[in-house]
């Protein structure tokens, strides 16, 4: 691979809070030196919902010295607000790419189930559970791809009115995106399961016939025993539909750090093998997702990140967490990559 990183998550705002709070600008440039210096990753995915925390977040990891994959992922917008938001963010991009810092611009991510008037549904809720319906969701599909994409189009050419940089977007497959629009192609469905895996070779090499890079904006696993059987699903999360906070784990489990971390090292290889351009560890910090004492309440075991929010310990004083096995696997497979580098 050209390249590798984790995605930065500034907030998915839903029921009216985020899932980065606290927001603290000197907590987040101080994470983009350790994503750059002790992790040794090429790039950082900058996500969220809050425009000015994506562009907070952006000069921090560009004055790091990180290749910057700005992302917008916005819920619960009209269409119509959904390419306002981006074209916005387009500008701020541009603004970073201009003064110097190697940017890409994605225009958005999940934006069928996302952005209201694409599913069925006036909430996030609503919308995933006709999405969750296979049933209903393959006779809504024909309007969801056409209607994505003709927003996707012309999110594209939005992003390029003030944006000069590559341009991408942050796909699902059920989406069936048409490429010919970006110069990324994008999935966050990199995910390996028990019910995918042998034919990951095959997806992997249905993205790279484009033509064009393949980046895999999102991969990943709990920390948990099982979870790389489950990819995405390891989500065990109830959560509150009115606050959007966690409430309670919809499964026993044990933590188990070292599964999360070969299945991450794992994938990271077989992207490669399969000439993905940049791939994405989903994520550096799940901080609405905080560890605890009690193991019902313990929901860093189902949080993606790669490090324990609401654990501290004296590797980094002063971070509001803690590294995790897959955090310490990471910087090993990122301080290889760049001795091998620098020995070619």
């Amino acid at each position: 691979m050209r390249a590798w990183g984790v995605t930065y998550d500034t907030g998915f705002t839903n029921c009216g809070t985020t899932t980065h709070e606290p927001f603290d600008a000197g907590v987040v440039a101080a994470e983009m030196r350790i994503i750059r210096d002790d992790l040794h990753a090429d790039a950082v995915r900058i996500t969220g919902g809050v425009a000015d925390r994506l562009e907070v977040a952006a000069r921090a990891a560009a004055a790091a010295g990180l290749e910057v994959w700005y992302c917008p992922f916005t819920n619960d917008l009209t269409t119509d607000e959904l390419l306002e938001f981006l074209a916005d963010a387009a500008r701020r991009a541009e603004r970073i790419r201009a003064a110097g810092a190697d940017v890409r611009f994605l225009t958005g991510s999940e934006i069928s189930l996302m952005t209201i008037g694409l599913m069925p549904g006036a909430t996030l809720t609503e919308r995933a559970a006709a999405y969750a319906d296979p049933a209903r969701l393959r006779a809504l599909l024909p309007a969801v791809q056409r209607d994505t994409n003709a927003l996707l189009a012309a999110a594209a050419a939005e992003g390029r009115k003030h944006f000069n940089g590559p341009v991408g977007y942050a796909s699902l497959p059920m989406e069936a995106v048409d490429w010919a629009p970006f110069d990324i192609i994008a999935t966050d469905a990199g995910y390996r399961d028990a019910t995918n895996a042998g034919a990951l070779p095959a997806s992997l090499a249905a993205l790279t016939a484009h033509g064009k890079p393949v980046a895999i904006t999102e991969f990943g696993c709990a920390a948990f025993t099982g979870a790389a059987d489950l990819g995405s699903r390891s989500d065990i999360v109830a959560y509150d539909p009115h606050t959007a906070r966690p409430v309670a784990l919809t499964a026993q489990v044990t933590r188990d750090e070292a599964e999360q971390a070969r299945y991450l090292r794992e994938l990271l290889d077989v992207f490669d093998a399969g000439g993905v351009d940049t791939a994405f560890v989903q994520t550096f910090a799940a901080r609405h997702l905080p560890a605890g004492d009690d193991p019902a309440r313990d929901f860093d075991r189902a949080a993606f990140g790669i490090v324990a929010v609401g654990r501290t310990g004296t590797a980094y004083p002063g971070m509001p967490w803690t590294p995790k096995a897959a955090f310490h696997a990471l910087a090993e497979y990122g301080r290889a990559r760049k001795e091998a580098a620098t020995s070619s």
